[in-house]
């Protein structure tokens, strides 16, 4: 994929060129918005609202990471619909079924080529994770999904979040230390590369 000449086209007016795009990162900005959120029905709909707010803006991308500036679109959409939220009353993180029952393993979770014990050690991370997640402040959460989870570097987040690269530093660590706290319960669960450490 030559990213900056479907960026070029998508300025243009390009709607193929766009669709390219967003075919390439929709597992991303879901997956973003999903950690924000909490909630898979609702990232759905702040991924959709995403790529067409990102289409309305494609002119003002001037260059530096796509993904970074595409990120921040999404991290934005999710802030404002936290912010409406907390106007309402809240639901729960965990998935539930037609019945307003919780989801012990939900689909997305699963991977058929683990065993038993693994899916059930993934379903309980997965559920600590993002009970952990949705306990830190936005401004926390997302730095550290930005950077833990979808690989961004400093610089590349800084950009997305549209702050300094100290702020983001400063954030990461303080986010890494409540996660690191939270999840002390489940420490044997998480792989080493996921045993988050201060490297401040």
């Amino acid at each position: 994929m030559d990213e900056s000449a479907l960026i070029a086209s998508a300025q243009q007016g390009d709607l193929d060129a766009f669709n390219r795009l967003v075919l390439a990162y929709q597992d991303l900005v879901f997956s973003q918005a999903y950690r924000m959120m909490g909630e898979a029905e609702a990232a759905e709909d702040i991924t959709q609202e995403a790529f067409i707010s990102a289409y309305r803006k494609i002119d003002s991308y001037r260059g530096g990471s796509f993904k970074a500036w595409l990120l921040r679109i999404v991290t934005n959409a999710s802030y404002d619909e936290l912010r409406r939220l907390k106007r309402r009353p809240t639901t729960p993180l965990e998935p539930l079924d037609e019945d307003d029952d919780e989801i012990e393993s939900p689909r997305w979770l699963a991977d058929p080529g683990e065993t038993p014990e693994e899916v059930a050690e993934r379903d309980e991370l997965g559920r600590a994770l993002q009970r952990c997640l949705g306990e830190l402040p936005e401004e926390f959460r997302s730095v550290v999904v930005l950077v833990d989870m979808h690989g961004l570097d400093y610089a590349e987040a800084a950009q997305s979040m549209g702050k300094p690269l100290g702020t983001v530093k400063s954030r990461l660590a303080r986010a890494r230390l409540r996660l690191r706290d939270c999840l002390q319960g489940y420490w044997e669960l998480l792989p080493a590369s996921l045993r988050l450490v201060d490297e401040s």
